[in-house]
């Protein structure tokens, strides 16, 4: 195998951090609680949580779902649209996805931890559903299918993280055009 500079998008950068910051998470104490977004962004100034969340995750099958489903959607963006897309579509549709996140959070569920890159993921899907018409529909159904099905089953998923980070990535979409 040979390495080309293809190699080296800032999706695979974004993906090869998340792993590392996931092996910091699981070896310090309470990692979950301090770079997971949860009462203590606003009980005990953890001003990083918004950010540090989207690099937490609640397992080693949590992180790899994620990460493959970033390696697609995140570079495409790259491919198609430039590095600068990518970080507006993830890193601050993705911020933005957290603080929102954190209102419902705040507001409706205090006892959540928040964790995983998801609704950042999201936001990239909602931005290439708004930017490809032709794949709206699919992406739309699939965020509902990830975000529904789970809690049927009694899975504990921010499913409003998805649905908050597809709208803003659509918006980002519509902006960004």
């Amino acid at each position: 195998m040979f390495r080309t500079r293809s190699n080296f998008t800032l999706t695979n950068i974004t993906i090869a951090i998340t792993i590392f910051m996931y092996l910091v998470q699981t070896n310090i104490s309470y990692g979950s609680l301090y770079l997971g977004l949860n009462m203590y962004f606003v009980e005990s100034n953890f001003y990083w949580q918004p950010l540090t969340t989207m690099f937490a995750h609640g397992g080693l099958g949590h992180l790899a779902m994620n990460m493959f489903v970033l390696y697609q959607f995140g570079n495409a963006i790259e491919m198609y649209r430039g590095k600068k897309e990518f970080v507006i579509a993830y890193f601050i549709a993705g911020l933005a996805t957290s603080i929102l996140s954190f209102l419902y959070i705040y507001y409706l569920d205090n006892f959540v931890n928040l964790v995983g890159a998801s609704g950042a993921i999201c936001a990239l899907m909602g931005y290439i559903a708004y930017i490809d018409r032709f794949q709206r529909k699919a992406i739309v159904t699939w965020v509902l299918i990830i975000s529904v099905a789970p809690v049927l089953i009694g899975l504990p998923i921010a499913w409003y993280a998805h649905f908050i980070g597809l709208g803003i990535g659509f918006l980002i979409g519509a902006i960004r055009r």
